[in-house]
């Protein structure tokens, strides 16, 4: 596949996605053939961007279900919080846009009312971003937030059936931008592991040749890593590298 084939299967792997957000998470198998028509793809190939579309919990000819990608924890969590908001207040479809417009002219009691109708939507929202490193609990109190302030920003629009559409969009966002920041945490705290064991191996070697704890200007000297790292791998492990001063 040469690079403008891979540039163009990328594309149509994202019109998929955004396709199935647009239906419940699920799109046919014919669509997905019709996606990829244009890059004549083998069927194990084809095969491949099904398994892709599962793992990204969107269904092939029928919905996934989404409580196969909750733990256990979660599971627990979600039905106790469920039973908290089956309290909340139910409000018709024409008292909702009764809210949004009321939300959309500033008025703050309408936008506090608007949150708890759209708390259950964020539940149901963070479903679908559970099982990417990031607890489900945490995934709907991101969602929370962005609900809170969204449901103060309606003043910008125009119509009141537009504020569904935009609420739920700040809620995805936030939810994705938390995914998004807890894996480059992740992958930071990889790299530091990294360094501090890779200082404490060296620091290891040499103080066994040297029968003695060593200094890390010693290290430095013999290893040719540089002071500055070593010095920051210490402060990094809490000074706990047992073979270094």
């Amino acid at each position: 596949m040469g690079e403008s084939q891979e540039i163009l299967f990328a594309r149509k792997l994202k019109e998929v996605r955004e396709l199935a957000k647009e239906q419940g998470n699920c799109v046919s198998k014919e669509q997905v053939e019709e996606a990829f028509e244009e890059l004549a793809l083998a069927e194990e190939q084809l095969r491949m961007v099904f398994d892709y579309l599962k793992k990204h919990k969107i269904g092939v000819g029928e919905p996934v279900d989404l409580d196969d990608y909750l733990s256990e924890a979660e599971m627990d969590y979600l039905e106790e919080y469920k039973k908290e908001l089956a309290h909340l207040e139910k409000v018709s479809d024409g008292e909702k846009e009764a809210l949004l417009l009321s939300a959309m002219a500033g008025e703050k009691g309408a936008q506090s009312r608007l949150i708890h109708v759209y708390l259950p939507q964020v539940v149901e929202i963070s479903r679908l971003y559970a099982g990417q490193g990031v607890f489900l609990e945490d995934l709907i109190g991101e969602g929370n937030v962005a609900l809170s302030v969204g449901v103060t920003m309606l003043g910008c629009l125009e119509h009141a059936k537009e504020a569904e559409g935009m609420l739920m969009k700040m809620v995805m966002d936030a939810m994705e931008d938390c995914i998004a920041e807890n894996a480059r945490e992740q992958d930071k705290d990889k790299k530091v592991a990294a360094q501090v064991n890779k200082v404490a191996k060296k620091a290891k070697e040499l103080a066994g040749d040297l029968h003695r704890k060593v200094t890390a200007e010693e290290l430095a000297a013999e290893t040719g890593m540089s002071l500055e790292a070593i010095e920051d791998a210490m402060r990094m492990s809490g000074f706990a590298i047992e073979d270094l001063e």
